[in-house]
């Protein structure tokens, strides 16, 4: 029922459609019990002989005015609680798709996108279906087996009396199994998760698995996924595989009942034989109500454990959120501190960031150096609270970020990222990244990134399709255009994390003289275990396993960190070499 709450609003919403859909979807229910009322007189006439050609006539335009009405009734629900269920999915996807947009970077350590792409899909269309036909067949299942029993009753009590013996049995199966198919439907969508991961992984990683030659590896790392898939679904086969067959064989019995009794009752005269004929009719009606509690009960089960899945994700809070004072921050004037802060992902995990002090004067450029894994990019990525510290407080402008708004803050913070990531579309929108940006400002950012030339010799220019990820482009490039994105915004505060590992010597120069230039009236951090990256910085900060080793300028480190000077003369000898 918590679930549950997820898609009330929607029915609230809509709720004068809703009842206007299923009166007339009532309304065709009722027509379509009217007609074997029709064809009882017709054969009554016909077993009296009493009937020309005229009468047959009239009867038969009684059916087709009834199914004209019942065909315009039709239309009418269809729209209305169809469309419902489309409406619900739309909402519910959007939401969805919103809220994971929402929660922190912390989240997407641990949730997998297979996963996430099965939420987005599959469920959604499970909840749909349960909404829409669900809507349907429930109504069906209620009003029209009710009125057809009502309908046989009026014909005759007790051979109606006799034809309802197997429904009790049918109500306790359907409760039964029931919450056989919850449980197994819940696995089945947890499978399906899965598959969809593998699919996503090796066709992300396609390049690789070709360069390493394991197709047969990955062909049957998805073989055995999708056998676990199958295998589940088997399971479930085997509740709704018998469920269905005894509606059937219970709906059977029904017939023979009525085939026995009610012809015995027709040769005796109790009942005509039109009235036998309208009782087998309102029968084989009722078949479908009684399927329905099955169709229905599959189309439940189904879109409920859909919707516990979906909640869950709801009901997931975004550890990073804006506090209750949090405040504006028009501008940036003072200096970025950090004081004290210690940092780990997780509490099962090591210390990433310990008990670090620094501070980036405003205006100026801070450098970050130190190995591979001493904390780098976590320390750039705690500035724009991707992360939040653990221990400590980083202050702008003597404010800890915390108390300030998430979208200000961010929005003062241009953001290089170590692994450039670029959207499959043009270079223009991946570097315009959802602005409206003039010609004059995009190209200002691309000139800035040092990427005039390799624009001009790609065939559409700024409007080249870049391809997914990037593809058709070098590392160097793409990472070119990751910085004429950050650019663009005119951020005061710029995290550049290793901005030259992936380009040649004379598109680093020039980024780095670019940087350079940029830092009169932006405060900027760049991160890079490479010197040349960082000797230009008005201050070095030397990191190991998240502590301040060392700090001065590029002369002071290399007279007093022995760590600074081997690192600068081995990196020396590499580009000679």
């Amino acid at each position: 029922m918590t679930s549950f709450n997820l898609i009330r609003p929607y029915f609230r919403q809509r709720r004068k459609l809703i009842i206007t859909g299923i009166i007339c979807l009532m309304t065709v229910d009722v027509l379509q019990l009217f007609i074997p009322r029709v064809i009882k007189w017709a054969v009554d006439d016909l077993t009296a002989m009493d009937i020309e050609w005229a009468g047959l006539a009239r009867y038969a335009g009684y059916i087709l005015l009834i199914a004209g009405i019942m065909a315009v009734l039709r239309f009418v629900w269809r729209r209305f609680l169809i469309g419902t269920s489309r409406v619900v999915e739309e909402g519910l996807r959007n939401r969805l798709f919103s809220h994971i947009q929402a929660l922190s970077a912390g989240y997407f350590d641990q949730a997998r996108t297979g996963d996430l792409m099965a939420h987005a899909t599959n469920d959604i269309n499970n909840i749909r279906m349960a909404v829409g036909m669900g809507m349907v067949a429930f109504t069906d299942a209620v009003f029209l087996g009710t009125a057809a029993i009502c309908f046989m009753a009026y014909i005759n009590v007790k051979l109606t009396l006799f034809a309802l013996i197997p429904m009790p049995v049918i109500i306790v199966l359907t409760r039964r199994f029931g919450q056989k198919m919850h449980q197994r439907y819940t696995t089945v969508q947890q499978s399906f998760s899965e598959l969809t991961e593998v699919v996503r992984e090796s066709f992300a990683g396609i390049r690789i698995i070709k360069a390493y030659n394991l197709q047969p590896v990955e062909y049957d790392r998805l073989g055995r996924a999708s056998q676990n898939y199958i295998t589940e679904n088997l399971k479930l086969v085997r509740i709704t595989g018998s469920f269905f067959p005894m509606m059937i064989l219970f709906t059977n019995i029904s017939l023979t009942i009525v085939v026995f009794l009610g012809g015995r009752q027709t040769i005796t005269s109790v009942i005509t034989p039109g009235d036998f004929v309208a009782f087998i009719n309102y029968l084989n009606l009722l078949t479908w109500p009684m399927m329905a509690i099955g169709w229905v009960t599959n189309l439940i089960q189904r879109g409920a454990a859909s919707l516990d899945r979906i909640n869950n994700i709801l009901e997931t809070r975004a550890e990073i959120v804006d506090s209750a004072k949090a405040v504006r921050l028009a501008d940036i004037r003072e200096d970025i501190r950090f004081e004290r802060v210690s940092f780990a992902y997780s509490r099962e995990t090591a210390t990433v960031i310990n008990n670090l002090s620094l501070t980036a004067p405003n205006g100026q450029i801070l450098g970050i150096m130190g190995p591979q894994g001493c904390g780098k990019t976590t320390l750039l990525k705690l500035i724009p609270r991707l992360y939040d510290v653990t221990k400590g407080a980083i202050t702008i402008d003597g404010r800890d970020i915390r108390d300030i708004k998430l979208d200000d803050l961010r929005r003062h913070i241009g953001f290089v990222s170590q692994e450039p990531f670029l959207f499959s579309g043009t270079i223009r929108e991946n570097v315009a990244f959802g602005q409206i940006a003039d010609e004059k400002r995009i190209r200002l950012a691309i000139h800035e990134a040092a990427l005039d030339d390799t624009v001009a010799e790609l065939p559409h220019g700024l409007d080249t399709v870049v391809g997914e990820k990037g593809i058709v482009l070098s590392g160097g490039q793409k990472q070119r255009i990751v910085l004429a994105r950050a650019l663009i915004h005119e951020p005061r505060i710029l995290l550049l994390d290793d901005p030259i590992g992936q380009v040649d010597a004379a598109t680093a120069t020039a980024i780095l003289g670019t940087i350079r230039a940029l830092a009169t009236h932006r405060t900027i951090i760049i991160a890079s275990h490479r010197i040349p990256a960082v000797q230009f910085a008005d201050r070095i900060i030397v990191l190991d396993q998240g502590r301040r080793i060392a700090s001065g300028t590029h002369s002071e480190l290399l007279a007093k960190s022995s760590y600074y000077a081997k690192t600068d003369q081995l990196q020396r000898l590499e580009n000679f070499n």
